[in-house]
């Protein structure tokens, strides 16, 4: 982890999220005196939840997933988090989580708020309050469609369906078709839909032979994300 970043460096890593846009330079200068930033490289643990229960996340920069433990210490990843998500005591409650966040990318920023004075601010600015409603709002609405899906569409098609939205936030147009960062283990998917990695390892298997995919170590291609739509129509 990094020390503290300078003040100058938070004001410009915050002043581009849309959650701040709209401040003005003294209100987000004054934002910038109660954020805490930090820095990690891939596989470094970001933050134990039961350490810093009463901080709010954003991520600036990279990729996390968010790990929960049971009470035998296995691992299951909840969730992914990627640029401009917020994690962590989302709910500015203070319930106590049994989880903690790694960098999956080979750099991660992150930038936190003490919720008590994240509370402050906005209580005195309706529009932060405003965003930041929304922003949990479009947040758990993704979590109640992963649920939805969960509950009611098989294997195969969950994971069809994350691929293609996976696709959509991060991959990259290419001659090949869309390519993804392969940074994901098929443990970390299959704890992601609901499944197993040997179940998981098959699916990747059968979707290369039917061309639907490549992949490598590295990175995933899809070559028709629009055939991946039809299969999950």
């Amino acid at each position: 982890m990094t020390p503290q970043f300078p003040l100058e460096t938070r004001y410009w890593y915050l002043r581009d999220h849309q959650l701040f846009r709209h401040l003005n330079s003294a209100e987000l200068r004054q934002i910038c005196l109660i954020t805490n930033f930090k820095s990690a490289k891939k596989s470094e643990i970001i933050y134990f939840a039961h350490d810093e229960t009463n901080r709010v996340y954003l991520l600036k920069k990279g990729v996390i997933k968010i790990v929960e433990l049971d009470a035998e210490g296995n691992e299951t990843v909840k969730e992914v988090i990627q640029k401009g998500d917020l994690f962590g005591q989302i709910t500015l409650d203070d319930t106590d989580l049994n989880e903690f966040a790694v960098a999956l990318s080979d750099s991660v920023t992150v930038c936190s708020f003490k919720i008590e004075d994240f509370e402050k601010v906005i209580q005195q600015n309706p529009t932060l309050a405003v965003k930041f409603t929304k922003l949990i709002g479009l947040r758990f609405r993704r979590l109640e469609n992963r649920y939805s899906n969960l509950m009611f569409k098989d294997v195969r098609t969950r994971l069809l369906l994350f691929l293609e939205e996976w696709a959509e936030k991060e991959g990259t147009p290419t001659p090949e078709g869309i390519t993804l960062k392969n940074y994901l283990t098929h443990q970390d998917l299959a704890s992601l839909i609901c499944s197993t990695r040997q179940t998981v390892t098959q699916l990747f298997s059968e979707l290369k032979h039917n061309g639907l995919i490549d992949y490598n170590r590295s990175s995933i291609v899809i070559p028709d994300v629009k055939q991946l739509r039809k299969l999950t129509a």
